[in-house]
């Protein structure tokens, strides 16, 4: 009775989350420097076999819902990492970024606006593209040099993807000094937005945040055995080196995935899944598929502020991530300070 019970109370909070994402794209697509009725925006988006005829059309759906879904699926990508990385590393200080994914990505993103490399493949400019391969480079580095014979312990991993992180920012630092004319591409791609952002994007993203959300979640009850310590875990059964490296590859595409459509968002990974951790308990069947949806109802709230705080100019979502993160941050850690 008391495990029915559990799996009613984890179905209404995830059904309420679901809920309140769905809301939130409704009415964010709604708000911006042209103001569109709720009801306008009800016809625009469910009515049938209706053609892109007038202005408000063209800017739902082909400016503001593919920026806002974007939003969404980066949110919801970087949460669930985040999540994996703190149930992993045993750690709710932990971020997606700390493993060196994003480093790789800037230094592959700088590297393509510096160089001016044009043109597109499969219909995406080559700025994703050198942004995502640079995070999968990173990410075999990292795992390269953590490994020792066939284990990959945590705190090897996590200096490994410190150190290698480190060197990729020293790289990016010297790009920014040599991009002249190109700084400012270079910086605003390093703060992170999802402005100016199409379909192909959202579509570019939707197959890894699915297969990397799928992994996670299938791991998720090996997560749990695994926060009792890897000794622990390997006695009751779990395989756990085969373990982490199915979340460290998962979590490591999705963030790379994430980065390279939508460039620096800090914070996110850290924040949203302690706050739903707080709400939904450690059980990380639970807190992963919950993370990702907070994580994308707070990145579509946050890119809505963005658009509005100094409209009709827009602020990089990534600064808005990181006035609200770093407090949260501070709140964090002395919260941990005073447990000890």
């Amino acid at each position: 009775m008391r495990g029915i019970d559990l799996l009613k109370k984890v179905i209404q909070i995830l059904a309420a989350l679901l809920l309140g994402l769905l809301l939130s794209i409704f009415f964010s697509v709604a708000l911006g420097t042209t103001s569109i009725s709720l009801r306008e925006v009800w016809d625009i988006l469910f009515h049938p076999f209706r053609s892109l005829g007038g202005a408000n059309e063209v800017i739902i759906l082909k400016i503001r819902l593919p920026r806002i879904l974007l939003a969404a699926g980066v949110g919801a990508a970087l949460s669930m990492a985040g999540a994996a990385f703190q149930g992993l590393l045993r750690n709710p200080l932990a971020d997606p970024y700390i493993v060196g994914t994003s480093a790789g990505a800037a230094l592959g993103a700088a590297f393509s606006i510096i160089m001016n490399i044009r043109g597109s493949f499969l219909g995406m400019s080559f700025v994703p593209i050198f942004a995502f391969a640079g995070a999968i480079l990173t990410m075999f580095v990292i795992y390269w040099l953590a490994r020792v014979d066939s284990k990959v312990p945590v705190e090897t991993f996590l200096l490994a993807g410190v150190v290698v992180g480190s060197f990729m920012w020293a790289l990016v630092s010297f790009s920014l000094t040599i991009a002249r004319e190109d700084l400012p591409k270079v910086v605003f791609w390093l703060m992170g937005s999802v402005a100016d952002r199409e379909w192909r994007d959202v579509l570019v993203l939707l197959p890894y945040l699915v297969i990397g959300g799928l992994i996670l979640s299938a791991f998720a009850h090996h997560l749990n055995v695994m926060t009792l310590g890897e000794e622990s875990a390997g006695h009751l059964g779990v395989a756990v080196e085969k373990v982490k490296i199915w979340i460290i590859v998962a979590a490591s595409l999705v963030t790379a995935a994430a980065v390279s459509v939508s460039g620096l968002i800090g914070f996110v990974g850290l924040m949203i899944p302690h706050v739903v951790r707080m709400l939904v308990g450690p059980d990380h069947r639970v807190l992963i598929p919950a993370s990702a949806l907070g994580g994308a109802i707070f990145l579509v709230w946050a890119d809505t502020a963005a658009r509005l705080v100094v409209a009709p100019q827009e602020m990089p979502v990534g600064v808005i991530t990181a006035l609200l993160g770093a407090p949260f941050f501070c709140w964090l850690l002395r919260d941990r300070k005073k447990r000890f």
